[in-house]
Order: C-alpha cells, then sequence, then structure tokens
C-alpha cells in the first residue's frame, strides 16, 4: 500500500477502490484467528514415493443459517494455515462460487463462514491449493495465509495462468505465465514498520484510483490485508494490498510503501492489460 486499499458506495453497489485510506469491521481479534505466520516451503515428494490409494469422499454437514459472509472488511474465523504459503509452485486451477456456498475448516469439517460470487463488486475466483478426500481446499481473502475447504457442489472451475513473484529483499516482481517467464520489474515494497505481507495471496480484481500519484492508472486488489494492523493509522487499518502503479521513478528499488507494490507506469498497463481474477501473487523474503 502506497496508503493503503478502500472500497467506495456508488449507485452500482460497492466496488473496489485504491485512494489509499480504508474503514474496515470484523478483522480477527483471537489469538487463534490471527494471521498465521507463514511457514517454510513444503518439502518434494520422493519420485520413488509410492503412488496413494484413493480416499473416501467424505461427506459435507449441512450448513447452520447465520454463517458470517467473507467480504472485504470482514476476516473468516477459524480456519486452518496455509501449509505451503512460501511455495513457489504455480496454481493452475481456481473456482468461482455460482452462489452463497458455506467454507469449512477441513474436509467433511466444520462450516464457519459463507463465500459469495462477487467481492466489493468484484467477481471472485479462488485459487484452488489442495484436493482431499473429494474436497477442494482455497485460499482465502481477507486474511492472509489461511485456507478453507469446500465440498464438490457450488462452483465452477477458472484456469489460472499467471503467477507473479514478489521478492521483498532484492524488490522484484517476476511475471510467469504457464510457468514460463515473462517479465521482471524493480518495484517498491513495504517499509519494516509496514512490510508487504509474505506469503500466497491473490488478485482480487481491479480497482479504479484517485490522485495523480497512481500514475493516472487503476490498480488491482489483492485478497491480503496488512499483518500488524496497529503499526498503521485508524484510517488504514481495514486495508487490502494493492498492486498499483507509481508517479515517481526514484521510489523503486525501496522499502518506502504502507505494505502495497508500487510499480512503473508501463509495467502497471502491462499486469492490468494481462493479469485475471485469482491469479496468485506470491510473497518472500
Amino acid at each position: 500500500m502506497s496508503r493503503a486499499l478502500r472500497v467506495t458506495r456508488t449507485k452500482a453497489g460497492l466496488v473496489g477502490l485504491i485512494a489509499c485510506v480504508a474503514a474496515a469491521a470484523g478483522f480477527l481479534s483471537s489469538t487463534e484467528d490471527r494471521p498465521a505466520a507463514a511457514p517454510r516451503p513444503a518439502p518434494s515428494p520422493s519420485p520413488s514415493a509410492a503412488p496413494r490409494t484413493p480416499e473416501p469422499t467424505l461427506p459435507a454437514a449441512p450448513a447452520p443459517p447465520g454463517l458470517p459472509v467473507i467480504d472485504y472488511w470482514t476476516a473468516p474465523r477459524g480456519f486452518p494455515a496455509d501449509p505451503a504459503s512460501l511455495a513457489l509452485r504455480t496454481l493452475t486451477e481456481g473456482l468461482h462460487p455460482t452462489r452463497s456456498i458455506a467454507v469449512y475448516d477441513a474436509p467433511g469439517g466444520r462450516p464457519r463462514a459463507r463465500l459469495k460470487p462477487e467481492i466489493s463488486g468484484m467477481p471472485l475466483v479462488l485459487p484452488i491449493a489442495d484436493r482431499r478426500s473429494g474436497w477442494v481446499a482455497v485460499l482465502l481473502p481477507t486474511v492472509n495465509r489461511r485456507i478453507g475447504w469446500l465440498p464438490a457442489k457450488g462452483w465452477s472451475a477458472r484456469p489460472l495462468r499467471d503467477h507473479l513473484i514478489v521478492q521483498r529483499r532484492t524488490h522484484k516482481l517476476t511475471w510467469r505465465r504457464d510457468g514460463a517467464r515473462q517479465a521482471v520489474w524493480t518495484i517498491t515494497t513495504g517499509t519494516a514498520a509496514t512490510p508487504t505481507p509474505l506469503g500466497r495471496s491473490f488478485v482480487l480484481g481491479r480497482t479504479p484510483t484517485s490522485g495523480s500519484v497512481f500514475a493516472g492508472l487503476d490498480a488491482l486488489a489483492l485478497s491480503s490485508v496488512p499483518d500488524d494492523r496497529r503499526s498503521l493509522p485508524a484510517a488504514l487499518r481495514g486495508a487490502h494490498t494493492g498492486i498499483h502503479g507509481w508517479f515517481n521513478d526514484d521510489a523503486f528499488g525501496r522499502s518506502a510503501s504502507n505494505g502495497c507494490i508500487r510499480m512503473p507506469a508501463a509495467a502497471q498497463r502491462t499486469l492490468l492489460k494481462h493479469i485475471d481474477h485469482g491469479t496468485v501473487v506470491t510473497v518472500v523474503d
């Protein structure tokens, strides 16, 4: 974030907007539900490992009424950490909810929240991170490094071709498509006090910006949020991370933002042309 992401109300409804101020409610408060620390990458399985026996499909418990909806402001509670948050493996499939669907904390586990087809007016596409017992695990929005589990109903599959990899120490962003490197750019990342969140997140959608500092270009709103909201002014604590253009070339190659990723204008135009909903963004050191 240069300052942070917000949303505003229009006649058409809620739309994501970067003017880099936000008001939010319902974020994680319990120790159990604080953003999970980024784990070490899981080791690759041995090529000689025996093939797995197919697991039986586990049934889904009925979702009770009144489950909270995961939206732009409200973080999910009680979901497990992403066990491969720092993995650089490209996720090639996502899903789009076709109706309001319950999200569970494990295959055949407890339903804890709901997802709707849109989030702040942007079609929601969730990267699929794992499959087990007839269920799929997806990366969750509005919380960092958490996954939720869905049964095989209420969604349609979407292919994912792209992967954005951000290296905080070298201030580089690499764009891969179908596993092949397309471009590498020098960028701005968050300061030590307001770092760009580590781990896997994904693109929620394209959102307008306000102010010439953004080089007159739209931004890409991400699913990730500040790891330490107390380090930000109160008006910014409901912010989402964004990828956006920046007017000053002198800013690149530095840790200078409130967590957002600042891009050269030409690079931002390229991302806006090619990067779609659900694209995974992996931030590593």
